[in-house]
């Protein structure tokens, strides 16, 4: 077999990445993606363990850096505002811990595409509609261009993956919600000291303000719920709840909720991951948060996502183009770093989100004892450990 020409549907990190790849290694891949362009915005991730080497090997680590986020650290504080946990970028320094990468999501997609739009056909403001797989390769029909047969597919379209649902089945046999719900938007705010701060209310709610690279905060909000059977494309119903839920909340809480009905980039989802027992049926393979969501819990998602764009074109190459021994080994070769990516730290969602104020000082108390320097050792295992432990092989360029 000689499997050259990949259709990737969804332009965030995990495609971009997969293209940038491929074309190193000879093949031919387009980029669909439903936005009309690379998606701005979105809360500052990070770039942990073994993807930071990707990075390096794809010679964009001094762009990344020059485009990374200045936050001084993350804290909790009080609806007054006063600090009640702090915990600087810098407290594990000596503890093995290699500064972390963390960057806008939206800039961090923009490079990609930058990066890959010579050599890359993409196709914006389109979706696919219909996967049909022949002896040769797989027919596709789009929302808007002319269908055409390719190799390969590889959906890297997110949790709520449009090419799972097609050639897996529907996304209730995938997504597993983890019981609470998320929002962020940016705001014309400045950002005035350069942290990551967080507020919890009773009721398992919280509200944060983040610095962005562009000198204004994004703000975030999280709650505690069962699935609510909202309608995804519902962005006023998902606003409205939005601020029903956080109504009697304190700190800046109302002037957040003020500028959300303005906010271009306004994202909400609930937390869930993706567990999937296999990441290929027949010609079309999973990719990122598609195969494995880990949740923003975890931190995980974007290196994850780098790490298996890699791995997945350079077994393509290994096996010259051949589909059944690449995806084989793809699975192989991560699985046990994506299960272990998957783990969340720090008691899960009712660590994050503390139903009462004794729940809420409680965990204030734990995380300050695991920011001191007798647990230090231990903190560093269970937040930063799950990014590390995969040697990342070596693929030579055939292309």
């Amino acid at each position: 077999m000689d499997d050259r020409t990949v259709l990737i549907s969804g332009a965030g990190i995990a495609g971009p990445a997969l293209a940038f790849w491929l074309r190193r290694y000879g093949f031919r891949p387009t980029v669909v993606e439903r936005a009309p362009g690379p998606r701005p915005g979105g809360q500052a991730v990070d770039v942990r363990g073994t993807a930071r080497e990707v990075v390096d090997r794809m010679g964009l680590t001094a762009r990344v850096r020059a485009e990374c986020v200045a936050e001084h650290g993350m804290a909790y504080v009080s609806a007054r505002g006063e600090v009640t946990w702090r915990m600087p970028v810098h407290a594990f320094a000596g503890e093995g811990i290699v500064a972390e990468i963390e960057i806008e999501r939206g800039d961090l997609a923009r490079l990609l595409y930058e990066e890959t739009r010579d050599g890359v056909e993409y196709l914006f403001d389109d979706s696919i509609e219909t996967l049909t797989e022949t002896g040769d390769g797989v027919r596709v029909t789009f929302e808007r261009a002319a269908p055409r047969t390719v190799d390969l597919v590889v959906g890297a379209d997110g949790m709520h993956s449009r090419t799972r649902a097609l050639a897996f089945g529907p996304e209730s046999a995938y997504v597993r919600p983890l019981g609470a719900y998320l929002a962020y938007f940016g705001t014309p705010y400045p950002d005035d000291d350069g942290w990551f701060l967080m507020h919890n209310a009773p009721g398992g709610r919280v509200v944060g303000t983040r610095p962005t690279r562009h000198g204004r905060t994004s703000a975030l909000f999280s709650f505690v719920s069962p699935p609510l059977g909202l309608d995804r494309r519902d962005v006023a119903g998902q606003r409205r709840l939005l601020a029903e839920r956080f109504a009697d909340v304190g700190w800046r809480t109302r002037e957040l909720l003020a500028v959300m009905a303005d906010a271009p980039d306004f994202y909400f989802d609930l937390y869930g991951q993706v567990r999937a027992d296999r990441w290929s049926a027949g010609r079309v393979a999973l990719l990122g948060d598609a195969a494995w969501c880990p949740s923003p819990l975890t931190g995980q998602g974007t290196s994850l996502s780098l790490v298996g764009a890699y791995v997945l074109a350079g077994e393509l190459a290994a096996a010259g183009g051949d589909h059944t021994v690449a995806y084989r080994r793809y699975e192989e070769v991560l699985r046990t770093h994506v299960r272990r990516g998957q783990e969340v730290p720090g008691g899960g969602i009712s660590g994050f989100l503390p139903a009462s104020r004794a729940a809420i000082r409680l965990r204030d108390a734990s995380m300050r004892a695991m920011t001191s320097r007798p647990l230090r050792r231990l903190t560093t295992r269970l937040f930063f450990s799950q990014a590390d432990g995969l040697p990342l092989p070596e693929y030579a360029v055939t292309g």
